[in-house]
Formats: structure tokens, C-alpha cells, sequence
């Protein structure tokens, strides 16, 4: 034990000594955003700063041109250690939910753990996975293999509050495209079908579906095409919508109340109606052992975690996948008071002094807890048990 407290001694060491390069290489990523499957420089200069750090780099992965691997293999394969990279912005906000201090903080846990222990008891992988916000890059990888033979599945998240395990709603995205007749809106609005108020129409019927739904089911949407003039009757319309519950199962069957509500808008107006589902997100399973070790690991760098809240205040992530095949951990670091993720204010959080140097708290504690993995004997044993005996739910 001693032993592994002066290998957590240097890790935090050269943590501390990439402090300059790692700010840097997320404020670069910061000042240019890049939304999903579209994030060619994060994934390059993430890339370059673990190819530096001894790791060897493979992209793309899992047929995702912006996602990559980076392992480093010390004396055995296993246990093997996943930390995860997500680097998209956000349409409009960019980096509104502090994917640039994700990023940084795994790449920059791996640099420092490979620095500090260059003959680690195990393999270290970095997995940079693209479109968290939007197609699921973690759906694709889990579905392709990629999570096969992790022992463990790691990273933090920025947020409000200090939480070590915190759970996640099942979710899928839905388009809805109607297509109606053009007509003159004034002259013979009778030979139009107004595929507007199709889409309008499936608002309202949601809007009626909400009072019929559990408390964890959220459903929002955005109009994004709702016709091209006035005096023209919508020949087309579209609008995206979210929708999600506290698990997969539930998901399925808003979901098709949902759909319901879209083809139940069609028929009124005469409208067709072409739905387009997302990949679904699966609920989180937090892995309570692996969560224990940060817990650990945080409370070393004086850092207390907080009881979250039974209910409510929840989003969603495709990290529920990869928690579903391996066992996850997704804990949060406070970078800023009262502030909602997803706003104009959260983005000026991620790249502040208090939004790095949560950054650089996760990138110990991420790499201590690897170690952890890699060197207590029996941990992996425990981890794979707490695992295989939690029921898994009905996709």
C-alpha cells in the first residue's frame, strides 16, 4: 500500500507538471467548437498530445471518422483501464457542457499515470468517442466491439455539484417530416394541405400526452422547418424532438405514444407523415465499487462528494451503454455555483480558473483510481461481481 500511495504522490506530481500544457490544449478546444461527427481537430489534437505521451494512436475507430484509441500496454493486458474522451459542442452554445475539460481530463489522467508508473500493472487505453450530444458515438463503439475486454469504463463530467455516482434517463431522438401541398394561402388555400399544422397539431397532442406520462418522462422538441412564406401553404415541415424516461423499457412505450401523436396529426390534416428515430441512450448503471475508489481518490485531494437528489435534475448520455457492458463510472466536478449546464453561462464556466482546475482534480483522481484498478488485488474481482449481479434492464 505504500507502494501504490507514492505511485498516486507522482501521478498527482505530473498532473501538477502538465498543468500549462493541458489548460492550453483545452482552451484550444474551447475556442473552437466543433459539434458532432464533425470534431476533426479536437480529435486530431487530442490525438497528437497522447501519440507525445507514449501511447499508440489509432483512428478512426468503430467507422467513426472522429473517434480514436490510444493504449498504452504495460506488463500485463489486463486489467485493462478505458478512460473516455468526449469532445463535441454544442450546435449554437459551443462548449456549453464543458466537453473540453472531459477531454482533457482523460487524456491528461493517462499522460500523468503513463509518466508516473511507466510500467503499469495492466493496459490504459484512451477512447476518444465523438457525438455524445447527438448520434450516440459510445452506441456505435459499444455496438461494434469496442468496449470488449475493459475491465473499467471512467470519466467525469463538469456540473454544479461534487456528485461521485449519479444516475441518467434512457432517451431517443425522434424527426418527425410532414409533407403537405403548396398553395396560394390566400387565392385557393382550400387546394393546400398545411403541413405546418400537422406538426403544430403533434406539439398540441404531446403537450396533452404529458399529464398521462410517469414524472420521469421529459419530452421537448424544436420546430426546424416550418415553411417558406406566409402567403404559401406549408408544403413541408420537420421538427426534432427528445424524448426520455428513467429506462429503456418506459422509453419504448412513450416513445410510441409519441409517434402516435405524429400520426395522429397526419390523419387530421391529410398530411404524410416519415418518423426518423435516433439510437437509443440506455439509463446508467453506476459501478458502486469503482465509484468507492474515486470517492477514495477525491476525498485525498480534499474533495468531499455530495448526496444527489432521489429524483429529478437527470439528463442523459450514451455513456449508459457502455455502462451496461462494462463496469462506469461518470462522476461530476463542480466548476461554477447555480449554473444550468447547456446555457450561455456554463460555457464561460468550462473555460475558466475554477472550470480547469475541477479539470485537473478529475485528471488525478481519474488516474489514481486506474492505478487503483491495475494494482489492488482483487478489486477487479469485486467490480465484475457488483456487475454481473445487478439485474440488467429490459432494453
Amino acid at each position: 500500500m505504500d507502494d501504490l500511495n507514492a505511485s498516486k504522490d507522482r501521478v498527482g506530481a505530473e498532473v501538477d507538471a502538465l498543468r500549462d500544457d493541458l489548460v492550453s490544449l483545452s482552451a484550444r478546444i474551447h475556442e473552437h467548437p466543433e459539434v458532432g461527427l464533425q470534431e476533426h481537430q479536437a480529435a486530431r489534437w487530442l490525438g497528437a498530445f497522447l501519440q507525445e505521451a507514449g501511447f499508440t494512436v489509432e483512428q478512426p475507430v468503430a467507422g467513426l471518422e472522429t473517434a480514436f484509441r490510444a493504449r498504452h500496454r504495460g506488463t500485463h493486458d489486463r486489467p485493462h483501464v478505458a478512460l473516455l474522451a468526449e469532445y463535441d459542442a454544442l450546435a449554437g452554445l459551443g462548449h456549453a457542457c464543458g466537453h473540453n475539460l472531459i477531454c482533457t481530463a482523460s487524456v491528461g489522467a493517462a499522460a500523468a499515470l503513463r509518466r508516473a508508473v511507466p510500467r503499469l500493472p495492466g493496459t490504459l487505453t484512451v477512447l476518444g468517442t465523438p457525438a455524445e450530444e447527438t448520434t450516440g458515438g459510445k452506441v456505435i463503439m459499444v455496438d461494434q466491439g469496442v468496449f470488449s475486454g475493459i475491465d473499467a469504463a471512467m470519466m467525469f463530467h463538469p456540473s454544479r455539484n461534487n456528485w461521485w455516482t449519479r444516475g441518467a434517463l434512457a432517451a431517443q431522438s425522434l424527426t418527425a417530416a410532414f409533407h403537405g401541398r403548396a398553395a396560394h394561402a390566400a387565392a385557393m388555400p382550400e387546394a393546400g394541405i398545411n403541413a405546418l399544422n400537422a406538426l403544430l397539431l403533434t406539439y398540441r397532442a404531446i403537450d396533452a400526452l404529458r399529464q398521462h406520462v410517469t414524472s420521469d418522462v421529459r419530452i421537448h422538441g424544436i420546430i426546424t422547418r416550418g415553411g417558406d412564406a406566409p402567403n404559401i401553404v406549408p408544403a413541408f415541415a420537420q421538427g426534432d424532438f427528445l424524448v426520455r424516461a428513467g429506462t429503456r423499457q418506459a422509453l419504448a412505450d412513450v416513445m410510441a405514444k409519441v409517434r402516435r401523436c405524429a400520426e395522429g396529426a397526419a390523419v387530421a390534416t391529410g398530411a404524410r407523415v416519415e418518423l426518423t428515430e435516433g439510437l437509443v441512450y440506455a439509463e446508467r448503471n453506476n459501478n458502486r465499487v469503482l465509484a468507492g475508489l474515486f470517492a477514495e481518490n477525491m476525498r485525498r485531494l480534499g474533495v468531499e462528494g455530495e448526496r444527489p437528489p432521489a429524483q429529478g435534475g437527470v439528463g442523459s448520455s450514451d455513456i449508459g451503454n457502455v455502462s451496461m457492458v462494462v463496469p462506469t463510472i461518470h462522476p461530476y466536478l463542480k466548476i461554477a455555483d447555480d449554473v444550468s449546464g447547456h446555457t450561455p453561462e456554463f460555457r464561460e464556466a468550462a473555460r475558466s480558473p475554477r472550470g480547469y482546475a475541477a479539470m485537473l482534480l478529475a485528471a488525478k483522481g481519474l488516474a489514481m483510481t486506474a492505478l487503483d484498478v491495475m494494482s489492488r488485488p482483487g478489486t477487479v474481482d469485486e467490480m465484475w461481481s457488483e456487475f454481473r449481479s445487478t439485474p440488467a434492464p429490459s432494453p
